[in-house]
């Protein structure tokens, strides 16, 4: 995996304006109705943030933003993935074990309870609102956490750019650039995890495209239907509008995946 980039300064968690329709096909929910989950407060993502900044060197932790779309990546697998397999992977991007005297019970819980929320909304094809924060400039002051990102390969369209596209850190990115991290994480998910990309390309080109289209174009190699489909989307308005195709996105694989798991065995 490529090493992060240094940090760009983020303000606020931005998010979305409330419920949209299902990005895919099917309306109706797809699981039973349950209890909704209590979404984690802001002074509990703060304490989320500030619990994986807290994991111990060597280890390389995800961070909020990186995490939320990792999480995404990791529940539009066609089969469930085992909170063993996924979890190591949010205190370090290599799976290493923790020590043993780091207590990540708490770390884990508020994890958790974000996975199970977005499992949720995305087993209903419902919208949800990503952890995607406004960027600011190196020079601007802000009191706020940290976070970073870093795409990884993810088969067969490989994104691997390590800051995002023409970043410079004496300005502040442009506000669409925001949803990077959120997308690197996703991608991360997608490596580590391969099921859904062994799904026939032409199933996978669309909601990919809504994602990696905030990827740098040199960076997505041997991916030539993916950046044909890049071309034909129109530009990015605007923060938003970004921020409901990633949730589009992820609705329009959820289905992909849901097909997949639909379809019998050898067929």
């Amino acid at each position: 995996m490529p090493s992060r980039p240094p940090s760009p300064p983020r303000r606020t968690l931005r998010p979305g304006r409330g419920t949209r329709a299902p990005a895919g096909p099917t309306a109706a929910n797809r699981a039973p109705r349950q209890a909704a989950i209590q979404p984690l407060a802001p002074a509990e993502i703060d304490e989320l943030e500030s619990l994986l900044a807290g994991v111990p060197a060597p280890l390389d932790p995800l961070d909020v933003g990186v995490l939320d779309g990792y999480l995404c990546g990791v529940l539009v697998q066609p089969e469930a993935i085992e909170a063993r397999r996924w979890l190591r992977h949010v205190t370090d991007t290599e799976g290493r074990p923790l020590p043993a005297a780091f207590d990540a019970a708490r770390l884990h819980a508020l994890v958790r309870r974000r996975h199970a929320e977005l499992a949720q909304a995305i087993a209903a094809r419902r919208w949800f609102d990503p952890w995607v924060f406004e960027l600011a400039s190196e020079d601007e002051s802000s009191t706020e956490p940290t976070t970073s990102a870093a795409p990884t390969s993810a088969a067969p369209m490989p994104p691997a750019a390590t800051a995002w596209p023409g970043a410079d850190e004496s300005v502040a990115p442009p506000p669409i650039e925001a949803v990077y991290p959120w997308v690197a994480g996703f991608a991360t998910a997608l490596e580590l995890f391969p099921a859904l990309m062994e799904r026939p390309s032409e199933e996978l080109v669309e909601p990919l495209a809504l994602l990696y289209r905030h990827l740098d174009a040199d960076d997505l190699e041997d991916a030539d239907a993916l950046l044909e489909e890049i071309e034909l989307l129109e530009p990015v308005a605007d923060l938003e509008e970004a921020v409901e195709g990633l949730v589009r996105a992820t609705l329009l694989l959820a289905d992909v995946a849901q097909s997949a798991a639909d379809r019998p065995r050898g067929s």
